[in-house]
């Protein structure tokens, strides 16, 4: 069996904070989303199992299909404000994730985590706060509980989460719309767009509550 656990570089704290501070901003995924210019931007399928918008540094996971286990290892290089994104496979029918998962991550001071997969517990992640999103809820769990085996699995590499690349501290942000990966490399100048543009947009609707036409704000901002 194959396990690999390696450490990740991560970003600037203070960049990381200024994406959370996209969190208070209306729509913080379709900003990030427009000014990448659609890129990274995670297939719809991936909804919110437990409520919370988040943003952090990527702990990436990538699971096998057919033999899915439970992902307890990202726990031994998981920092406070990452986030775990799993890659497993899509599949449906398995869950990787449920509530004592989220209490473990809440332990750490896991930000959120992504999964491209099932997950259960959802009652109980939702009580505990813990925001998650994921393909599909399931009560069908791995055979971890039955077979003690926590492999194969990686974790800290190149995976893919929603038809999107997520390298290991790479910025995930997740609202209530949808889930966007910033790679870490550009992520300074992606974050001076996205604060920008959530200022544009700040002002169009004053603009809009002050009584001006499409044309009028087309002609001020180019773009609505």
């Amino acid at each position: 069996m194959r396990k690999v656990i390696n450490e990740a570089s991560r970003p600037d704290p203070e960049l990381v904070e200024g994406f959370r501070s996209l969190l208070l901003r209306y729509s913080p995924s379709c900003i990030i989303s427009d000014v990448m210019e659609r890129a990274r931007t995670m297939h719809s399928a991936l909804i919110p199992a437990s409520p919370g918008r988040f943003a952090g540094p990527a702990l990436t996971v990538r699971l096998y299909p057919g033999d899915l286990v439970d992902c307890l290892d990202a726990l031994r290089v998981a920092q406070a404000g990452d986030v775990i994104v799993v890659d497993a496979a899509g599949e449906t029918e398995t869950s990787i994730w449920g509530g004592l998962m989220a209490g473990l991550c809440l332990q750490k001071g896991v930000a959120g985590a992504v999964v491209d997969g099932a997950v259960r517990d959802v009652d109980e992640v939702r009580d505990l706060g813990f925001p998650l999103v994921a393909r599909a809820i399931v009560p069908r769990s791995t055979h971890s509980p039955y077979s003690n085996r926590l492999e194969p699995i990686e974790i800290n590499v190149p995976i893919v989460c929603g038809g999107s690349l997520v390298n290991p501290g790479d910025i995930v942000l997740a609202d209530e719309i949808g889930v966007v990966a910033v790679p870490q490399e550009e992520a300074a100048s992606v974050l001076e767009r996205a604060l920008a543009q959530a200022e544009m947009e700040e002002v169009t609707r004053q603009r809009i509550n002050a009584g001006k036409t499409v044309d009028e704000l087309l002609a001020e901002f180019g773009r609505l």
